[in-house]
């Protein structure tokens, strides 16, 4: 791929295979670190069900205990492994980015692995700054509403650690995900395939599908979250619409252009 030589299709597929060797060799070191350090992962990990936890003290919120319980012989390990994984994909993420687009970028021109590199740097963060929200906003909010309401107070909640770590990693995938609206938003401005007029003329339809959306990706079927849910998705839904607004006139005619050419 250096010598501006082209490879054969199986040559493709041995850079390919390497590629993602590198990338899971890089995930599984990152893991076995996190699986190590078990003490420290978990309290990052079990913080948002501590009373004391940043949220709740910036908020003034009254302090509260929640107690996780484990109910499976095997459950803690399982999630010890899980956790360690995940963790170990997060902290590879970098190289495992950098590698991946080694092996694409030799088949993209010198324009397009521009806004490649810009467009991937602006999804890589835009996806950590969704988990940063859901991790010290959205998450210990859930958990604090759900964790100590009771219909009764003779009824206590015990909260199993699986249930807690799922919920904790759904939530994070979708805040993730959802954070990726502005980029995609300025991709199809740029594309010339979506405009700022048409945005603020179907707002309240957007308004409906982001209640509908919401109500899907929620792990829990309780108003508060699905408003708590709700409420970034909007905020970045109007966001969006302002950089479609001063993306779209600078995209010139190329654009559309390229449009009819694939179509």
């Amino acid at each position: 791929m250096n010598d501006g030589g082209e490879l054969t299709f199986w040559e493709h597929l041995d850079v390919l295979r390497s590629s993602l060797i590198r990338m899971l060799v890089a995930a599984v070191i990152a893991g076995v670190v996190a699986f190590v350090f078990k003490d420290r992962l978990f309290d990052v990990v079990l913080a948002p069900a501590d009373g004391g936890f940043v949220t709740y003290r910036l908020l003034g919120a009254e302090p509260f205990d929640i107690h996780l319980i484990n109910t499976g012989l095997t459950e803690q390990f399982m999630i010890h492994m899980k956790v360690a994984f995940v963790a170990g994909v997060l902290m590879a993420s970098p190289y495992i980015l950098y590698v991946l687009f080694r092996f694409i970028s030799p088949a993209l021109y010198d324009n397009e692995r521009r806004y490649s590199v810009r467009l991937t740097v602006a999804a890589y963060v835009m996806f950590l700054v969704g988990l940063l929200v859901n991790y010290f906003v959205v998450f210990p909010l859930t958990v604090r509403f759900l964790g100590t309401y009771q219909v009764s107070a003779d009824v206590d909640n015990m909260l199993t650690i699986s249930s807690y770590v799922d919920t904790l990693a759904t939530m994070s995938l979708v805040f993730g995900i959802v954070f990726e609206i502005p980029v995609i938003s300025w991709l199809l401005a740029r594309l010339g395939l979506l405009k700022a007029e048409w945005m603020g003329r179907y707002r309240r339809h957007a308004v409906v599908a982001i209640l509908v959306v919401a109500a899907v990706i929620t792990p829990t079927t309780d108003v508060f979250t699905l408003l708590l849910v709700s409420l970034p998705i909007w905020l970045l839904y109007e966001v969006s619409v302002v950089i479609v607004r001063y993306t779209y006139p600078k995209s010139d005619s190329k654009s559309h252009k390229n449009i009819m050419n694939l179509c």
